[in-house]
């Protein structure tokens, strides 16, 4: 007579996968916004695109100051320009998160001119 001798099965820690008995934990959305991964793709893209615009405005407020002082006009020009795309890089970010573009949110893209203008003539 043949003794079968029976393998005692040991469990696994809760924390380690039983690959002979998996689960697959669903998690489902609980309402707008929680699992929502939209606004924060927004964000994310408009502050790059803010951040990048800012960044030129700046490396051309950094060119004006670099050109010689006999060309004030191509000094106040580069100023105004860094305006320009202050104001262009309010204006994409505002559009990304589909709000009007114009708002008085529009005058804080005119301070790399204002600081340019300061700087060239100070």
């Amino acid at each position: 007579m043949v003794v079968v001798s029976e393998q005692q099965v040991r469990k696994r820690p809760r924390h380690l996968m039983d690959p002979d008995n998996l689960r697959r934990e669903i998690i489902r959305p609980t309402g707008p916004g929680v699992l929502a991964l939209e606004p924060v793709q927004r964000w994310v893209l408009s502050v790059l695109a803010a951040t990048t615009i800012g960044h030129l405005a700046a490396g051309l407020v950094i060119a004006a100051l670099t050109i010689e002082e006999s060309r004030p006009g191509a000094q106040v020009g580069l100023s105004v320009l860094a305006g320009a795309f202050g104001v262009l890089a309010v204006v994409v970010s505002r559009v990304i998160h589909q709000k009007r573009f114009l708002s008085p949110w529009l005058l804080l893209g005119l301070v790399p001119a204002i600081v340019g203008l300061v700087l060239v003539r100070g």
